[in-house]
């Protein structure tokens, strides 16, 4: 017998979430959204950028629209006052935290010698310390969740040195990412607690694709963000104890649902076969 748990596994469940006023953030967020949960999105979008679509606001009436509550909070993953804010206000409005999505990210593709400090700073600054920042500071909560998850949107850690040697910094940061989950996932906690990495198999039509990766041409090859989205609802649908320390990529994931056509998710009218490959996985080299 189908319970309404099983239609809607994340109702009434409280995901605090790192950026996600656009793309695979936001996809995930509104995902989650359709079975009423509840998403806290600290994000530094408060206003909008004329570059960039949608503001922490929008996503937030994104997200009620969609069927779940939204909670706004303006601030940057790198200052610890806002990420504690953050998690307070979350605690504070929904009585805890079920979930942590770090989906903050910055990407610079320039090599050692190209890239300045400055960018580097960031990458590390969002990437590496904002995931360890808002995973530590929810990590009491989450111990109050009868279900806790971590998810951190990262790829798989890929020896091949190709992406050290195209570029190191990025790598760096994004490797990080997922080493910070891996070792959270073998630590000791004192219930079950999920922490896995989540990476698509191909690019993913966003800002980031359009602006840094390749434009028109790249989003041709893309899928849509809701391919994540789905695959993310179900990796936090799944019991902690019996999913921990993975780095998925999407459409293994939703294989394992059941899933047998991934057309609908292509972005524009480009074949399965000639889709791109991500960062980090074979043939995804720029």
């Amino acid at each position: 017998m189908t319970t309404q748990e099983d239609l809607r596994p994340l109702a009434g469940r409280t995901i605090v979430m790192s950026g996600g006023s656009r793309g695979i953030g936001l996809a995930i967020a509104t995902r989650a959204a359709r079975d009423g949960a509840n998403v806290v999105l600290l994000a530094k979008t408060d206003t909008p950028d004329p570059r960039l679509p949608g503001t922490v606001h929008t996503a937030v009436a994104e997200i009620e629209a969609a069927g779940g509550k939204g909670l706004a909070v303006v601030g940057d993953v790198r200052r610890e006052d806002d990420v504690t804010r953050a998690v307070e206000e979350a605690v504070a409005t929904f009585g805890g935290i079920d979930i942590v999505v770090n989906n903050a990210s910055a990407i610079t593709l320039s090599p050692i010698g190209k890239l300045p400090l400055k960018r580097y700073d960031l990458m590390l600054e969002i990437n590496a310390r904002g995931t360890f920042a808002l995973t530590s500071a929810a990590l009491p909560h989450l111990y109050e969740s009868a279900n806790p998850h971590v998810l951190t949107l990262s790829p798989p850690l890929n020896p091949d040195p190709l992406w050290l040697r195209r570029h190191a910094p990025y790598t760096i940061s994004k490797y990080a990412m997922s080493m910070l989950t891996l070792g959270l996932s073998g630590q000791e906690h004192p219930r079950p607690l999920a922490a896995n990495c989540l990476w698509p198999r191909t690019t993913i039509a966003t800002a980031a694709v359009q602006n840094i990766v390749g434009g028109d041409a790249a989003m041709a090859v893309s899928r849509r963000p809701e391919i994540m989205a789905d695959a993310a609802h179900a990796i936090l649908s799944r019991k902690a104890e019996s999913c921990t320390g993975n780095c998925f990529i999407d459409d293994d994931v939703l294989r394992a649902e059941g899933v047998t056509d991934f057309g609908a998710y292509r972005y524009g009218d480009a074949a399965e076969s000639d889709l791109k490959p991500d960062l980090f996985l074979p043939g995804g080299e720029l």
